[in-house]
């Protein structure tokens, strides 16, 4: 049974920076690529940014540049660096186990509970 945790979520003032940290439990992290998604009230739910078992990552055109995806494969853990961050940020955040083909990924169907972030203008 794959379980994922997430974390890291708050509030905070535009222009701060948060981190978020996502712990997987039940599969072979090392192979898998994660993704973050988040959704905001009365939207539809997106991807954030996602990282391949080899390191590479893809970004939402919106936090191209303040934000950042990174795994610690030893911890079983995906991290998202927050930084710059916007109002328009506000919104639940997720953790997905997908996969990675031909340089995009795709979810799968394990997430997470999720983890509020409010960003106050």
């Amino acid at each position: 049974q794959v379980q994922l945790v997430e974390s890291g979520g708050g509030l905070v003032q535009a222009g701060g920076s948060l981190r978020l940290s996502c712990v997987a439990s039940g599969s072979t992290f090392r192979f898998t690529a994660m993704g973050w998604y988040r959704q905001a009230p009365g939207k539809q739910r997106e991807l954030v940014a996602a990282i391949s078992s080899g390191g590479s990552t893809v970004y939402a055109d919106s936090v191209k540049g303040r934000f950042t995806i990174s795994r610690d494969d030893a911890k079983n853990t995906v991290y998202l660096q927050m930084s710059s961050l916007k109002p328009e940020d506000t919104a639940v955040y997720y953790c997905n186990l997908g996969v990675w083909m031909s340089g995009s990924y795709s979810p799968g169907r394990y997430w997470g509970q999720g983890t509020q972030v409010t960003v106050s203008s």
